[in-house]
């Protein structure tokens, strides 16, 4: 991970409107994504203030080295470059949006952020899903064993699955309700049709750089610089199908009908200024192994919320609620870079473009449970919304955005920009 520069220098200011602190996008963030004008290629561009700069555009400005794999309808290649060509470019594209003598050059090629599409910035070959919530597994481990919520190899090791990548897709695709088998307690038998208690997720994702040979672990100490960036992720989840059919393999039809991820990569070297300490663990409980230890290590102040806002709410004019905000540190009991690092101590490899989850992200309180089975109580206890409806999980219509932001004394605000999804009748 690469300490502060000049790049994330509090007086700095970009000459691009929108720009200003208190934005998602300053000139302190410059996160990467995938961006596509009507009937246009896709190709990669940067976020800044309220505009995307088109990086294809302005490649004659950039590092001839650069320029095939800024070129391309995905990310990959690029994020394979590694560290040290991330922070060049970086460095480049702040000295473009912040001195006004390249803004002849520059500003042709902006192009405001309500005039295109967003894509999935990677092609995705393989997206794991891991449980490092420790909030969130404790209360949903309560509700099927109050006595012993976590299981005994928690704290041991991060928990994770292997999920479905085929049907990661960017905010703002429509969540049509999945359909399964699902089997009620009282029933004696199963049934299928479509999910009657559909929830979201709220996590965290990182986008895997530079990746690893088969059988060529990576060490605790190497594997901040194999995470390229980050993003918000919704892994949604149909409870009552995930029921039926978690056991013994796991999540499969419930999962899998659909992930959305936030558009944005946000870099690594942006996040910097908000590098905290790991949160100390509790009394009692074991130290990580040896092969999860480095003094290096770190967690980030990344603060996250949801809102929801339903079809009545919305055609009323009342604002989304509130249903979470907290501090994503608070949530995390294993780090990024030991997901990372426990992912490919079997020799498992790692590819660029490859997209991690964190899991659910909940902390200790009230405020911030990051999915209705844990705000409901499991369908025991709905929600009472502005509109005078209530809510135990989803309704068609329902619409959940997720955001993330970083604050810290001495750096200036940066955004990760939304995750949103609304639901569709089966």
């Amino acid at each position: 991970m690469s300490g502060r520069d000049d790049t994330h220098d509090p007086a700095l200011v970009s000459w691009v409107h929108g720009a200003e602190p208190g934005s998602d996008f300053p000139i302190q963030n410059l996160p990467l994504g995938i961006f596509s004008e009507t009937k246009g290629r896709r190709r990669p561009g940067v976020a800044i203030g309220d505009y995307i700069l088109d990086l294809a555009a302005i490649a004659d400005l950039l590092d001839e080295e650069w320029r095939a794999d800024l070129e391309q309808p995905v990310l990959n290649a690029w994020l394979a470059r590694g560290p040290h060509k991330h922070r060049a470019l970086r460095q480049r594209l702040s000295e473009l949006l912040g001195d006004e003598r390249y803004r002849d050059d520059v500003e042709p090629h902006l192009i405001g952020q309500s005039e295109v599409r967003m894509h999935v910035p990677c092609l995705i070959g393989d997206y794991s899903d891991f449980y490092v919530g420790i909030h969130h597994a404790t209360n949903v481990g309560r509700q099927f064993r109050p006595d012993n919520p976590l299981l005994p190899n928690y704290k041991y090791i991060p928990i994770g699955y292997h999920g479905r990548a085929s049907s990661v897709r960017a905010s703002g695709e429509p969540v049509t309700r999945p359909a399964g088998q699902r089997k009620p307690p009282e029933a004696r038998a199963p049934e299928y049709g479509p999910s009657r208690r559909l929830d979201y997720e709220l996590e965290l994702g990182l986008w895997i750089g530079q990746g690893n040979r088969l059988g060529e672990p990576i060490p605790i100490s190497e594997a901040d610089d194999h995470i390229a960036g980050w993003c918000l992720l919704n892994d949604w989840s149909a409870r009552d199908l995930q029921a039926w059919e978690y056991q013994p393999l796991g999540p499969f039809l419930a999962k899998s009908f659909l992930t959305s991820v936030s558009p944005w990569v946000i870099t690594s070297e942006a996040l910097a200024p908000f590098r905290v300490p790991l949160p100390p663990r509790a009394e009692g409980d074991p130290e990580p192994l040896d092969y999860l230890q480095s003094e290096r290590d770190g967690a980030f102040a990344i603060q996250l919320e949801v809102t929801l806002s339903t079809a009545a709410m919305r055609d009323r004019g009342i604002a989304p609620q509130v249903l979470s905000r907290g501090t994503a540190s608070a949530a995390m009991y294993w780090s990024a870079a030991q997901i990372v690092t426990h992912h490919a101590s079997n020799g498992c490899n790692l590819q660029p473009g490859d997209l991690i989850g964190t899991g659910t992200l909940s902390t200790d309180s009230d405020e911030g449970l990051g999915s209705l089975l844990e705000i409901s109580r499991g369908g025991k206890a709905p929600i009472d919304l502005p509109s005078g409806e209530t809510r135990s999980f989803l309704e068609d219509g329902d619409e959940v955005t997720l955001r993330a932001w970083c604050e810290a004394e001495g750096a200036v605000r940066i955004g990760f920009g939304e995750c949103v999804g609304r639901v569709l009748a089966a």
